[in-house]
């Protein structure tokens, strides 16, 4: 028998519990060449498979269903045919607006020799993250933990039995080959081994921490907030603002976690930071000047290039991020980044029934990255006057090269009164100036077109509901109420049936599953929807509350949806922030809230002894933990007063 090295790695997972996972170079393994001692496993014919993605109610899924992959959706019976068959399931993950994901279709998944390899040897399953997320999550861990990065397209082949073996994102075609082909020898030769060997790392899975209790230990919150902003600090581009040094995410969670500290306690280094980031968010790349809203990311450290992709879920945190911001500082310019922000998802993103919907592509109608929101320097020469055009190349730095392809994006080089001191003009002439260039670029985007992603998910509408909400109290927010309110019937609905959230719903059918993040940022939208507006609606709020508990809280942690298959079915006492505030933080914040408003002790016993909990990990990794240490903060805040 060819002699086996096993690779194994031991990693801190998000939740910061050592965990042994195979390592996903298993090609590596000495047993490549095949060998015959060991069971090849039993495999039982069935009717072909066929492409069962064509006209997919979900945008991203059709877009696939002209693929020679014989692509199938997300379900458990696709296991049960993987037993019959002694087949590896292989699961490729992405959404509608991401670039990798289409690239990824166009080189391979479009590729015959490629399909061929794929629907010969494996079941191929392709799913939408965005009717996924729980699966999403799972996905990402395993590849993060195995690769030491994490992205989208999300690929990974789990066993019949539902344990994931290898994980990987993005694979040029030939490498996607050679893996599918080697992959697929050893599993002929090896079967047997690697179902062990695949759930031998997921058995040895440390269980999550129990709680303590309700009885937090005093001053914990205030010690943990301080932690992390010292952490924050140490992460901090001074330079730039944001944190890390490679590409620049807004980090939301972590913001709003900072700004409640400061807004208690006067520390400067923690305010500069804040301002900082603040500013280059909404001044450079990360943000568009012309249509208004922000992309998801930039990948450098400046903020001058952005993903251009435009998801619910960045703006509709964002804009209520610039709401308290501008409360807290003082600062008018906060609020109508805010605005504009509400405004673009009003223009851009809103459905006739008053929802948002999940994202604009990142990819023009002609394929082309950034092509919507890109400007050739011809084309502003005729467009714009040449006063304007003057105006313009100083505010926006528009003397050099583009460094983009497609052409300038514009970006704050100089504020209104450089500019005004630069030219000889006066800050009004230049403030309306770029204001009349703006409405011309608008107007010139009418003939250019962007793909979107059209599907109402709850969690991310219960976002928009909250940040909506907040907005309705600002001077003259009477739209943005409406607009709240809006939002709200819908989810009311069409989303809240016979007492559960649904994640969507497409011609009056339930799509994807609803998770833990669904009833969470639900429940926070229309908190402050019945809190500002409408009390009678903390009845039903507490219902979606309770309900949620219900699903996914036991004494063994939190779980991230329901009947989850084995390899991704592990409960967690700490869920960590990503891109989404941590649905389990959210949820027992807003839980705490509602419990206090309504004098349920039963609930607010509950909430704190979730909350808790993973003490050494909220002291010694706070980062990724910032809700929840922020929810602990603010609860004992209260209770001081």
């Amino acid at each position: 028998m060819t002699n086996m090295i096993i690779h194994y790695v031991y990693i801190k997972a998000w939740r910061k519990r050592v965990v042994p996972l195979l390592l996903t170079s298993i090609l590596l393994l000495a047993y490549v060449l095949g060998d015959n001692s060991y069971s090849k496993g039993t495999s039982h014919s069935s009717p072909q498979l066929q492409n069962t993605l064509n006209n997919h109610p979900s945008p991203y899924l059709a877009l696939h269903g002209s693929d020679p992959v014989t692509w199938q959706s997300w379900s458990n019976k696709i296991f049960e045919r993987a037993r019959q068959e002694n087949k590896l399931v292989y699961v490729s993950i992405g959404y509608f607006s991401c670039h990798w994901c289409h690239v990824m279709q166009r080189e391979s998944y479009k590729n015959p020799a490629i399909a061929a390899i794929l629907n010969k040897n494996f079941i191929p399953v392709k799913v939408d993250r965005e009717l996924h997320p729980a699966l999403d999550t799972r996905l990402l861990e395993f590849i993060q933990s195995t690769r030491g990065y994490s992205g989208w397209p999300a690929n990974v082949f789990i066993t019949p039995e539902g344990y994931p073996l290898i994980g990987m994102v993005y694979v040029r075609p030939k490498n996607f080959r050679a893996i599918l082909s080697k992959l697929s020898m050893q599993w002929k030769s090896g079967s047997t081994a690697l179902r062990k060997m695949a759930k031998a790392a997921r058995s040895k899975q440390v269980d999550p921490e129990k709680s303590k209790g309700p009885n937090i230990q005093i001053g914990l919150g205030e010690k943990y907030i301080k932690n992390l902003a010292k952490v924050s600090l140490e992460r901090a581009d001074d330079m730039n603002g944001g944190f890390g040094q490679k590409a620049k995410f807004p980090n939301v969670s972590q913001l709003n976690a900072l700004l409640s500290y400061v807004r208690r306690n006067n520390n400067q280094a923690v305010k500069s930071i804040l301002k900082l980031t603040l500013d280059r968010m909404a001044s450079q790349g990360l943000y568009d000047h012309i249509r208004g809203g922000f992309f998801r990311y930039t990948v450098d450290t400046q903020w001058q290039t952005p993903h251009f992709e435009k998801m619910l879920y960045d703006n509709a945190q964002l804009a209520e991020l610039y709401i308290v911001a501008s409360q807290y500082f003082k600062n008018a310019h906060y609020e109508k980044v805010a605005r504009d922000t509400l405004d673009f998802m009003l223009r851009d993103m809103r459905d006739q029934t008053g929802a948002l919907i999940a994202s604009l592509s990142a990819l023009d109608d002609k394929g082309q990255e950034g092509g919507y929101y890109l400007w050739q320097a011809k084309f502003l020469a005729t467009l714009l006057t040449k006063w304007e055009l003057m105006v313009v190349t100083e505010a926006w730095s528009l003397q050099n090269t583009p460094s983009l392809q497609g052409g300038y994006l514009p970006v704050i080089s100089l504020n209104n009164t450089e500019v005004a001191q630069k030219l000889g003009l006066k800050v009004e002439q230049v403030i309306s100036t770029i204001a009349q260039v703006k409405l011309k670029l608008l107007h010139a985007q009418k003939d250019r077109r962007l793909p979107k992603d059209g599907k109402l998910l709850a969690a991310w509408n219960g976002l928009a509901l909250r940040s909506f909400s907040l907005a309705g109290q600002l001077d003259n927010g009477i739209k943005y109420k409406r607009a709240a309110k809006k939002i709200r019937d819908y989810i009311v609905k069409h989303l809240w049936r016979n007492g559960n959230l649904v994640r969507s719903v497409v011609s009056s059918k339930p799509l994807g599953t609803a998770s833990l993040q669904d009833y969470a940022q639900v429940s926070r939208g229309l908190y402050v929807w019945a809190k500002l507006y409408s009390p009678q609606d903390l009845i039903l709020l507490k219902k979606i509350i309770l309900r949620g508990w219900e699903l996914f809280y036991s004494q063994r942690g939190w779980q991230l949806a329901k009947n989850m298959v084995p390899g991704f079915s592990a409960r967690e006492a700490l869920i960590s922030d990503r891109a989404l505030p941590s649905p389990s933080a959210s949820l027992i914040q807003v839980s705490l809230k509602i419990a206090q408003l309504k004098g349920d002790t039963a609930l607010l016993s509950l909430a704190k002894s979730a909350l808790n909990v993973e003490n050494n990990t909220l002291a010694g990794d706070p980062w990724w933990f910032a809700t929840h240490i922020q929810t602990l903060y603010e609860l004992q805040l209260i209770k001081k007063k």
